[in-house]
């Protein structure tokens, strides 16, 4: 572990911590018991990283973020305290500040997450995935690879979104048709599930349960309320087939992986 020759140790470090070769720990952050960080690191300053965590190689966590956060839960909250599993961050990813990444999630490699974003637990994020600024993924989740879920959007927990998927800034999906009221809710909670390829337009809303189907296109600041169909265009409140997806923009037809 690697520090500017002649700095203060003004950081916490368990004992039983594993710290990689090269690895940079920045002024006044805390590395828990059990956790284990790979070579050639950069974690930032006021840096948090919980009990157990498992850091990779070539990662950088800036300022103010913490990992393998245990979750509150609130006196009426449906979910009950229980053992999570430690965070899991792969290689080369980028945490942006003050990004919180729950225990219990798991994120692969290569994935970068913007600053002020929040991981929830029991969450997977795919390679390559792009998490913007102050996005939130909600508990019980799973993200593809290579998606993009852009600035303020939200992903309400039970959801899954495949590959290549792409989400929109301020796209709010939701799980429960009740609003909280009556104990009926609780058999029916679901939340939104996004095909390979399928992509949600800036400000759109998805109603519980329903399903984007695979190269699918939600126009900006639509209500979908019922499924879409793979490879059609919706728009509207609430939402119209228009039109097909065109076949330039389909996933088969891009020069890229």
């Amino acid at each position: 572990m690697d520090q500017e020759k002649g700095a203060l140790m003004n950081y916490t470090i368990a004992e039983n911590a594993t710290i990689g070769k090269d690895t940079t720990i920045g002024h006044y952050s805390v590395i828990e018991k059990d956790v284990t960080i790979g070579n050639n690191c950069l974690i930032g300053h006021h840096v948090v990283i919980h009990k157990g965590t498992l850091i990779g190689d070539n990662v950088r966590i800036d300022a103010f973020s913490v990992v393998g956060k245990k979750p509150m839960r609130a006196k009426r909250s449906i979910f009950k305290d229980e053992d999570l599993p430690s965070a899991i961050v792969g290689d080369d990813c980028l945490i942006g500040a003050h990004v919180v990444v729950y225990a219990g999630s798991t994120l692969s490699n290569n994935i970068l997450i913007a600053d002020g974003a929040a991981v929830r637990e029991k969450v997977s994020v795919g390679e390559y995935t792009i998490i913007g600024r102050s996005a939130t993924i909600e508990n019980l989740t799973k993200i593809g690879r290579k998606c993009k879920l852009e600035t303020n959007c939200y992903i309400t927990a039970y959801s899954e979104i495949g590959d290549y998927c792409f989400i929109a800034p301020g796209v709010h999906t939701t799980n429960d048709n009740f609003l909280g009221r009556t104990k009926e809710r609780f058999k029916h909670f679901k939340g939104v599930t996004v095909k390979r390829g399928g992509r949600i337009g800036g400000h759109a809303t998805i109603l519980p349960g329903k399903v984007i189907g695979e190269d699918a296109v939600v126009g900006a600041g639509s209500v979908v309320t019922r499924d879409v169909p793979a490879r059609k265009t919706v728009v509207g409140s609430p939402a119209q087939i228009t039109k097909d997806v065109p076949e330039v923009q389909l996933l088969e037809n891009q020069d890229w992986d």
